[in-house]
Protein backbone atom coordinates (compact mmCIF):
# COMPACT_ATOMS: atom_id res chain seq x y z
CA UNK A 1 0.00 0.00 0.00
CA UNK A 2 1.40 3.48 -0.79
CA UNK A 3 2.75 5.54 2.05
CA UNK A 4 0.45 8.33 3.19
CA UNK A 5 1.81 11.84 3.71
CA UNK A 6 -1.12 12.94 5.87
CA UNK A 7 0.75 12.37 9.14
CA UNK A 8 3.46 14.87 8.23
CA UNK A 9 1.55 17.26 5.94
CA UNK A 10 0.39 20.59 7.26
CA UNK A 11 -3.31 21.26 7.61
CA UNK A 12 -3.03 23.75 4.74
CA UNK A 13 -1.46 21.09 2.49
CA UNK A 14 -4.11 18.56 3.45
CA UNK A 15 -6.96 21.00 2.71
CA UNK A 16 -5.35 21.91 -0.60
CA UNK A 17 -5.20 18.21 -1.53
CA UNK A 18 -8.90 17.83 -0.70
CA UNK A 19 -9.78 20.88 -2.79
CA UNK A 20 -7.61 19.61 -5.66
CA UNK A 21 -9.35 16.23 -5.61
CA UNK A 22 -12.80 17.84 -5.62
CA UNK A 23 -11.89 20.07 -8.54
CA UNK A 24 -10.45 17.09 -10.42
CA UNK A 25 -13.53 14.94 -9.69
CA UNK A 26 -15.73 17.71 -11.10
CA UNK A 27 -13.48 18.07 -14.15
CA UNK A 28 -13.69 14.35 -14.93
CA UNK A 29 -17.42 14.12 -14.08
CA UNK A 30 -18.25 16.98 -16.45
CA UNK A 31 -16.82 15.13 -19.44
CA UNK A 32 -19.87 12.89 -20.13
CA UNK A 33 -22.42 15.75 -20.22
CA UNK A 34 -20.10 17.77 -22.46
CA UNK A 35 -19.52 14.88 -24.88
CA UNK A 36 -23.22 14.03 -25.00
CA UNK A 37 -24.21 17.60 -25.84
CA UNK A 38 -21.35 18.51 -28.18
CA UNK A 39 -20.13 21.25 -25.83
CA UNK A 40 -16.92 22.24 -27.61
CA UNK A 41 -16.69 25.34 -25.40
CA UNK A 42 -16.25 23.01 -22.40
CA UNK A 43 -13.27 21.33 -24.06
CA UNK A 44 -11.67 24.68 -24.84
CA UNK A 45 -11.98 25.55 -21.15
CA UNK A 46 -10.63 22.34 -19.62
CA UNK A 47 -7.79 21.40 -21.98
CA UNK A 48 -4.36 23.01 -21.86
CA UNK A 49 -3.43 24.97 -25.00
CA UNK A 50 -1.21 22.08 -26.10
CA UNK A 51 -3.46 19.36 -24.69
CA UNK A 52 -3.74 16.02 -26.47
CA UNK A 53 -6.62 13.56 -26.78
CA UNK A 54 -5.16 10.22 -27.83
CA UNK A 55 -7.96 7.86 -28.90
CA UNK A 56 -5.72 5.33 -30.58
CA UNK A 57 -7.15 4.50 -34.01
CA UNK A 58 -10.06 6.93 -33.66
CA UNK A 59 -9.93 10.66 -34.39
CA UNK A 60 -8.58 12.61 -31.44
CA UNK A 61 -6.57 15.78 -31.56
CA UNK A 62 -3.53 17.76 -30.51
CA UNK A 63 -4.14 21.28 -29.28
CA UNK A 64 -7.21 22.65 -27.56
CA UNK A 65 -9.01 23.64 -30.79
CA UNK A 66 -8.44 20.26 -32.48
CA UNK A 67 -9.67 18.37 -29.41
CA UNK A 68 -12.74 20.64 -29.16
CA UNK A 69 -13.53 20.04 -32.83
CA UNK A 70 -14.05 16.30 -32.21
CA UNK A 71 -17.52 16.83 -30.67
CA UNK A 72 -18.60 18.97 -33.64
CA UNK A 73 -17.78 16.39 -36.32
CA UNK A 74 -20.76 15.05 -38.29
CA UNK A 75 -20.01 11.58 -36.91
CA UNK A 76 -20.15 12.69 -33.28
CA UNK A 77 -23.25 14.80 -33.91
CA UNK A 78 -24.94 11.74 -35.48
CA UNK A 79 -24.04 9.68 -32.38
CA UNK A 80 -25.60 12.38 -30.15
CA UNK A 81 -28.75 12.38 -32.29
CA UNK A 82 -28.83 8.58 -31.96
CA UNK A 83 -28.89 8.71 -28.15
CA UNK A 84 -25.18 8.56 -27.26
CA UNK A 85 -24.57 8.39 -23.51
CA UNK A 86 -21.14 8.44 -21.86
CA UNK A 87 -21.19 6.82 -18.43
CA UNK A 88 -18.07 7.29 -16.29
CA UNK A 89 -16.92 5.36 -13.26
CA UNK A 90 -15.46 6.96 -10.14
CA UNK A 91 -11.94 8.11 -11.04
CA UNK A 92 -8.76 7.13 -9.19
CA UNK A 93 -6.76 10.33 -8.61
CA UNK A 94 -3.04 10.57 -7.88
CA UNK A 95 -1.77 14.02 -6.87
CA UNK A 96 1.86 15.05 -7.32
CA UNK A 97 2.24 18.76 -6.62
CA UNK A 98 1.07 20.69 -9.68
CA UNK A 99 0.47 17.49 -11.64
CA UNK A 100 -2.16 14.81 -11.28
CA UNK A 101 -2.93 11.53 -12.97
CA UNK A 102 -6.45 10.16 -13.15
CA UNK A 103 -7.49 6.66 -14.16
CA UNK A 104 -11.11 5.97 -14.96
CA UNK A 105 -13.49 3.71 -16.82
CA UNK A 106 -15.87 4.97 -19.48
CA UNK A 107 -18.87 3.18 -20.92
CA UNK A 108 -20.47 4.26 -24.15
CA UNK A 109 -24.21 3.47 -24.04
CA UNK A 110 -26.74 3.71 -26.81
CA UNK A 111 -30.43 2.92 -27.19
CA UNK A 112 -30.90 -0.75 -28.05
CA UNK A 113 -31.97 -0.76 -31.71
CA UNK A 114 -33.40 -4.28 -31.35
CA UNK A 115 -34.99 -3.91 -27.94
CA UNK A 116 -38.65 -4.57 -27.35
CA UNK A 117 -40.45 -1.70 -25.59
CA UNK A 118 -40.74 -2.38 -21.87
CA UNK A 119 -42.78 -0.31 -19.45
CA UNK A 120 -41.40 0.30 -15.98
CA UNK A 121 -43.89 1.57 -13.42
CA UNK A 122 -43.56 5.31 -12.91
CA UNK A 123 -40.64 5.50 -15.40
CA UNK A 124 -42.29 5.20 -18.80
CA UNK A 125 -41.53 2.88 -21.68
CA UNK A 126 -38.12 2.23 -23.18
CA UNK A 127 -36.50 -0.17 -25.64
CA UNK A 128 -33.55 -0.25 -23.24
CA UNK A 129 -29.89 0.47 -23.80
CA UNK A 130 -26.86 -1.53 -24.75
CA UNK A 131 -23.25 -1.03 -23.79
CA UNK A 132 -21.51 -0.19 -27.04
CA UNK A 133 -17.99 -0.01 -25.65
CA UNK A 134 -16.06 0.14 -22.37
CA UNK A 135 -12.72 1.92 -22.23
CA UNK A 136 -9.90 2.82 -19.85
CA UNK A 137 -8.89 6.46 -19.54
CA UNK A 138 -5.65 8.00 -18.34
CA UNK A 139 -5.93 11.73 -17.76
CA UNK A 140 -2.70 13.68 -17.19
CA UNK A 141 -3.51 17.03 -15.59
CA UNK A 142 -1.55 20.18 -14.77
CA UNK A 143 -2.41 22.94 -12.32
CA UNK A 144 -2.61 26.37 -13.95
CA UNK A 145 -3.59 29.78 -12.64
CA UNK A 146 -7.06 29.01 -14.06
CA UNK A 147 -7.31 25.64 -12.28
CA UNK A 148 -6.60 22.06 -13.32
CA UNK A 149 -6.29 21.49 -17.08
CA UNK A 150 -6.04 18.34 -19.18
CA UNK A 151 -2.56 18.01 -20.65
CA UNK A 152 -3.13 14.57 -22.15
CA UNK A 153 -5.97 12.09 -22.22
CA UNK A 154 -5.37 8.57 -23.42
CA UNK A 155 -8.38 6.34 -24.11
CA UNK A 156 -8.16 2.66 -24.99
CA UNK A 157 -10.97 0.12 -25.43
CA UNK A 158 -11.18 -2.73 -22.95
CA UNK A 159 -11.23 -5.40 -25.61
CA UNK A 160 -8.69 -7.83 -24.20
CA UNK A 161 -5.72 -6.01 -25.71
CA UNK A 162 -2.70 -4.85 -23.74
CA UNK A 163 -2.97 -1.03 -24.09
CA UNK A 164 -6.08 -0.70 -21.89
CA UNK A 165 -4.70 -3.06 -19.26
CA UNK A 166 -1.49 -1.02 -19.19
CA UNK A 167 -3.50 2.12 -18.40
CA UNK A 168 -5.19 0.31 -15.53
CA UNK A 169 -1.89 -1.14 -14.22
CA UNK A 170 -0.37 2.34 -14.03
CA UNK A 171 -2.99 3.28 -11.44
CA UNK A 172 -1.79 0.46 -9.19
CA UNK A 173 1.98 1.02 -9.38
CA UNK A 174 2.20 2.61 -5.92
CA UNK A 175 0.75 -0.59 -4.43
CA UNK A 176 3.06 -2.97 -6.27
CA UNK A 177 5.98 -3.05 -3.83
CA UNK A 178 4.27 -1.74 -0.73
Amino acid sequence: MPKSDTATASLEDRVRAIEDRLEIYNLIASHPPSADTGADYYTRTVYADDGVFDRGPHVGGAGREAVAAVVKTPEHQAAIAGGLAHFAGLPYVELDGDRATVTSYLQILMPDPNGAPVELSNHGTSKGFRIHRVAANRWELVRTTAGWKIKRRTLRPLDGSEPARQILRQALQAYENA
